[in-house]
């Protein structure tokens, strides 16, 4: 299952890279601009996927999600004014203990919190696309061929094409 995967991915690269090369009949300078653009914003878009994917994995495996309410409860009612607990008297309420359980609710900023949610955001993949991007953009403007009538398109052309080949590999998970 995966190697067909795989394949599908291959065929679509390969069919786009034909059809970039075939540029390069317009003129070295289009096809330059249109291949770095390219692979900036596929290199981009499948290394955060990958990233993604990778935390979403983690978390399943160490069931560190919440999982009290519906997604579409959360929705409708994000503050749980319709909650079908029924509200305690004035005089049985002790604000003390709803005051420390609403504390421990809130989620701190800490060092875990960071690593958690900095493992998709740093992700080497990801950072190696926004390098090769900017390095690219740099060596376009110097070399004197950046267009960016050109450039701006393709970018939109590699989130595409980065889109649908992670979208093919990482089927195995739900979000998307």
């Amino acid at each position: 299952m995966m190697r067909i995967m795989v394949i599908k991915v291959i065929k679509l690269i390969a069919v786009t890279q034909i059809f970039i090369f075939t540029t390069y009949f317009i003129s070295a300078g289009f096809y330059a601009n249109f291949q770095v653009a390219f692979l900036s914003s596929f290199i981009i878009m499948f290394g955060s996927f990958y990233a993604h994917s990778k935390m979403v994995n983690s978390k399943i495996k160490t069931q560190s999600f919440e999982n009290d309410r519906d997604a579409l409860d959360i929705i409708d009612d994000p503050h749980e004014l319709y909650d079908e607990t029924p509200v305690n008297e004035a005089e049985d309420l002790d604000l003390k203990q709803i005051v420390k359980e609403e504390k421990k609710k809130i989620k701190t900023f800490n060092l875990k919190s960071i690593k958690e949610g900095g493992s998709a955001s740093f992700s080497i993949f990801r950072l190696g696309g926004y390098l090769f991007l900017v390095l690219g953009f740099i060596a376009l403007k110097n070399n004197e061929i950046l267009d960016i009538s050109v450039y701006l398109p393709s970018l939109l052309v590699g989130i595409v094409i980065g889109y649908l080949a992670s979208k093919e590999i990482f089927k195995q998970i739900s979000l998307f």
